[in-house]
């Protein structure tokens, strides 16, 4: 049997991932969303959610689309996404035909 999914602490983990990339502190988040800095730790460790007012805040703060804090499986190993990738070709010509057309304009970038 799998575990259970922690969304409270991937999105958590995920704010925290985001911060960390736009370079801005815990305390500096606070004070952009309103809120006290040991409540963004609590965000982050997955010990609270946000509010829907403070996701949005969040999102805004960073820079982002609310959606694009609840992308959890960002990370997946090379091969893994290979593999997908050549499956899903292999299955679609027309995406084949595009990521070819892809390929060949970045080579030329």
């Amino acid at each position: 049997m799998t575990e259970p999914v922690n969304v409270k602490k991937l999105l958590g983990g995920r704010i925290k991932e985001i911060r960390k990339l736009r370079k801005i502190t815990q305390e500096r988040l606070a004070e952009l969303i309103d809120i006290e800095p040991n409540n963004v730790s609590k965000i982050e460790n997955g010990k609270n959610y946000p509010s829907p007012e403070n996701l949005a805040k969040i999102a805004r703060a960073l820079n982002i689309e609310i959606h694009e804090l609840f992308i959890f499986n960002h990370h997946k190993p090379i091969e893994e996404i290979k593999s997908y990738v050549i499956r899903e070709v292999e299955q679609n010509d027309n995406l084949a035909r595009t990521l070819f057309k892809f390929c060949q304009a970045t080579r030329q970038a």
